[in-house]
């Protein structure tokens, strides 16, 4: 079958050929449709992500496909049924052996390329802001990287939970996105002065960051007392320091968040997550953006358009 391969730490990915894989005890068999690109799988091909794969490795963090097959004594979605997962890495493959019972069966309605794009843009964002933030309705959500994959999802989301939703993002375009998904007040990141802007809008309840640098110290200083600061990713390539004297003045707090942790420490508070956003996107709640389409060579070329920024939303490849 073909594959892509991450053979050295900073290569360029080699499509290749491997074996088609037998499901295990305990394993689905899935024929891939699409695979989600994300900027983590950079990081993971430079060897800059929270977790190293052995090399070789075969990327890919979340995909949609079909079951074709089921492991000896094992429950699971049966062959036939649309699904997505989270293996971490391995999905940019014709086809690769999961755990059943990590799968997620896909809503009516749901296309293969919408679902590869689900899981960790829509699950980062829940979590993040239900679980770890708690964000009630009424509260002011400021959102930073708010035109790209998990920042749009956090937009979208805040607005689903009542909040009143400040999306800050690199120029008009990309704001615009950031405006459909439902956003309340723009802020050009590009343009200087973002805590008197934030301050001007009567300061902000939660800030979920998935840029870090200047911003991230800017949002804290805007954030009002009582405020959560969600540390969910550093795309500027700047990973903030905290003050701590603000931390204590104004009764902040600022908690990391990971969902590969929680995959492996909580992974039913995962599985419930995502439970919970397939019913929305079946109630027609959610609409997931995905900028760009590309074929299953064109694996480079989706990773490069992530590192450009060109792309908005979700980068999806597809195999069929």
């Amino acid at each position: 079958m073909r594959a892509w391969h991450i053979l050295s730490l900073g290569s360029q990915p080699v499509q290749t050929r491997l074996s088609r894989p037998v499901p295990a005890k305990g394993e689905a068999l899935v024929r891939v449709s699409a695979v989600g690109i994300n900027f983590a799988d950079l990081l993971m091909a430079e060897g800059r992500y929270q977790t190293r794969p052995a090399l070789p490795f075969v990327p890919g963090m979340e995909f949609s496909g079909t079951v074709t097959a089921l492991g000896p004594d094992t429950t699971g979605p049966a062959p036939g049924t649309a699904v997505l997962g989270l293996p971490g890495n391995g999905a940019l493959a014709e086809e690769l052996c999961v755990a059943a019972d990590a799968l997620s069966i896909l809503p009516a309605g749901m296309s293969m390329t919408d679902a590869a794009g689900f899981p960790i843009a829509y699950a980062t964002a829940h979590l993040a802001l239900t679980h770890t933030a708690r964000l009630k309705p009424g509260e002011t959500l400021l959102v930073t990287g708010a035109a790209g994959g998990v920042g749009l999802t956090a937009v979208e989301i805040g607005k689903r939970l009542g909040a009143r939703v400040i999306a800050s993002a690199r120029g008009d375009a990309k704001l615009a996105v950031a405006r459909t998904a439902g956003a309340d007040h723009l802020i050009d990141s590009d343009a200087p002065g973002m805590k008197e802007a934030l301050r001007a809008l009567g300061g902000v309840d939660v800030v979920f960051d998935a840029v870090g640098g200047p911003a991230f110290d800017e949002a804290m200083r805007a954030a009002k007392p009582d405020g959560r600061l969600l540390a969910i990713g550093f795309a500027s390539g700047q990973v903030p320091q905290v003050a701590a004297n603000l931390l204590l003045v104004k009764n902040l707090t600022v908690s990391g968040f990971w969902l590969g942790g929680y995959q492996a420490t909580a992974p039913t508070l995962v599985s419930h997550s995502l439970t919970t956003l397939l019913g929305w996107y079946a109630e027609g709640a959610l609409r997931p953006h995905v900028s760009h389409i590309l074929p299953f060579d064109s694996y480079p070329q989706a990773l490069e358009l992530l590192r450009s920024r060109a792309a908005t939303g979700k980068v999806v490849v597809t195999l069929d």
